[in-house]
C-alpha cells in the first residue's frame, strides 16, 4: 500500500467544539459547564472566585478562568483563551449574575444598584461584545444569557434585579438582529425559583421553600440540572431556527394572573 493511499485513509481528529459559561462556580452556571463537558465539549469556566472553581481541577476539558465580568477585558481575555486553547468557539453562556435585597431609600440604594447592573447587565454586554464577532467570523455559534422570570415581572425590594434581568431579555432580542445574518443565535432563558445560592441566600428553612413553592404550577422549584438543560438546547444545534428568544423555564409561574394560587400538593419532592 502506497504512502498515498495509507494518508487518506488516517481518520482525521475530531475537533471537539467548545462552550464558554460565566459564573460557572455553582448553581445553574456550574450544572452548564457540567453538561457541556460531560458531553463532550471543551469548557472554559469563568467565575469572581479561584477557590470556588476548585471543582473543575480533576475535569479534563475544562479550563478555568478567574475574573469580574463586569470587567470588559475579562470578557475578551475569556474568547481569547476559548480560541488559543481549543481552537475555535461554539457556545457561551453568560450566566453569572448577583441579587441583593435594596429599599428604594438605602443610603447604599445606588452604589449597590450600580454594581448589580454591572454584573448582571454589562457582563451580558460584553460577552456577546466579545464573542459574537468571534463566532461570525468563525462560521457562527451560539450565545445563551441568564434572565429571570424576575425580569418580566416585579419582586419586593428587587427592583435592580428586576430592572438587570428585564434588561438581559431585551438584550438578546438587539443581539439576535445584529448578528443574525452572520449566523449567530442569541437567547436567553428565564429560571423562575431555583435550588441555587443567589436563591437561597445562606440557611433555607422549610418555611422558605415553602412560601417560593406555592406559587408554583408544578409545586416545586427547579434543579440547576434541569435549567441547564435548557441552556443545553439554546446553545446548540437543537435550537437551530431559534433567536432572539427568552425561554421560561419556571415550572408555570408566570402563567398565573396571580390572584390565584394553583392547586397545592404536598411538600414530599422538592429536592427532586
Amino acid at each position: 500500500m502506497s504512502d498515498h493511499s495509507v494518508s487518506e485513509s488516517t481518520p482525521v481528529p475530531v475537533q471537539p467544539r467548545v462552550a464558554i459559561v460565566t459564573g460557572a462556580a455553582t448553581g445553574i452556571g456550574r450544572a452548564s459547564a457540567e453538561i457541556f463537558a460531560d458531553r463532550g465539549y471543551a469548557v472554559v469556566a469563568v467565575d469572581i472566585s479561584t477557590e470556588a472553581l476548585a471543582w473543575t481541577r480533576d475535569r479534563e476539558g475544562i479550563r478555568l478562568l478567574v475574573g469580574d465580568v463586569s470587567d470588559d477585558a475579562v470578557a475578551a481575555e475569556m474568547v481569547a483563551m476559548a480560541l488559543e486553547t481549543f481552537g475555535r468557539l461554539d457556545t457561551v453562556v453568560l450566566n453569572a449574575g448577583i441579587a441583593r435585597r435594596i429599599g428604594w431609600q438605602d443610603e447604599d440604594a445606588m452604589a449597590l444598584f450600580d454594581r448589580i447592573m454591572a454584573v448582571n447587565v454589562r457582563g451580558v454586554v460584553s460577552g456577546i461584545r466579545h464573542a459574537a464577532p468571534a463566532m461570525a467570523d468563525r462560521g457562527g455559534g451560539a450565545i445563551v444569557a441568564t434572565a429571570s422570570t424576575s425580569g418580566v415581572g416585579g419582586d419586593p425590594e428587587r427592583w435592580a434585579y428586576n430592572a438587570s434581568k428585564a434588561a438581559v431579555i431585551n438584550l438578546v432580542k438587539a443581539a439576535a438582529i445584529d448578528f443574525g445574518a452572520r449566523g449567530v443565535r442569541v437567547n436567553a432563558v428565564a429560571p423562575g425559583p431555583t435550588l441555587t445560592p443567589i436563591l437561597q441566600g445562606g440557611a433555607v428553612t422549610q418555611e422558605h421553600l415553602e412560601a417560593l413553592r406555592r406559587p408554583i404550577p408544578l409545586q416545586r422549584l427547579a434543579r440547576p440540572q434541569e435549567q441547564a438543560e435548557v441552556i443545553w438546547f439554546l446553545g446548540t444545534a437543537a435550537s437551530s431556527f431559534v433567536t432572539g428568544t427568552t425561554v421560561m423555564c419556571d415550572g408555570g409561574i408566570t402563567a398565573n394572573a396571580g390572584i390565584f394560587l394553583p392547586p397545592s400538593a404536598a411538600l414530599l419532592d422538592i429536592h427532586h
